[in-house]
């Protein structure tokens, strides 16, 4: 039991950025992300000693963690109403005026630009939020993607090529400098 102990030791301490970066791509919301990343790895514990070395121990992280990310959505979205960065909000213009982006790392002159891609790219079609996310922002190959939503690489493909579409469809002149930039 020790062994097993000071394994997960090791697992958590490093994997637990990663699994808390995805969390936040998810949720937008630090809080949340917070969550999410206990919950993944309570998860990882009861299943720690029963893990089939069947895909690769970061893979399985990653899956843990998309699925928990996508269960904490729809929990909290659960009421139908609008839900902001991860707080409740029954009005469209708190919706639109929200100052409170929560995502470290993004300068504070790119934080509307942020909000606004986040927003859209949150929009999206699960399977297609999830591609975006792991290849996007997380850099992941598309085969490693397709073993952690556990389909084909083709279907990664296709998930990438549709989320482009939407994002290009409903950025379309909003974003003139920032797609210059990139």
């Amino acid at each position: 039991m020790g062994d097993t102990q000071g394994n997960f030791r090791k697992v958590y301490f490093e994997h637990r950025i990663l699994v808390y970066n995805l969390a936040l791509h998810y949720v937008l919301n630090i809080e949340d992300a917070e969550e999410i990343t206990q919950d993944v790895f309570v998860k990882v514990h009861e299943s720690f000693a029963t893990f089939k070395n069947e895909s690769s121990l970061k893979t399985w992280i990653y899956r843990i963690t998309v699925n928990q990310s996508l269960d904490f959505i729809k929990r909290r979205d659960s009421k139908k109403r609008f839900f902001i960065f991860g707080r409740k909000s029954t009005s469209e213009k708190e919706y639109i005026n929200l100052s409170s982006f929560e995502h470290p790392g993004i300068a504070l002159e790119d934080k509307e630009k942020s909000k606004l891609l986040f927003s859209i790219i949150d929009q999206l079609p699960e399977t297609q939020k999830t591609a975006f996310l792991l290849s996007k922002l997380e850099g992941l190959a598309n085969p490693e993607i397709a073993a952690i939503m556990e389909t084909s690489i083709g279907a990664v493909e296709s998930l990438l090529v549709r989320a482009k579409k939407t994002l290009q469809e409903k950025l379309d002149g909003k974003f003139e400098g920032y797609r210059r930039k990139k």
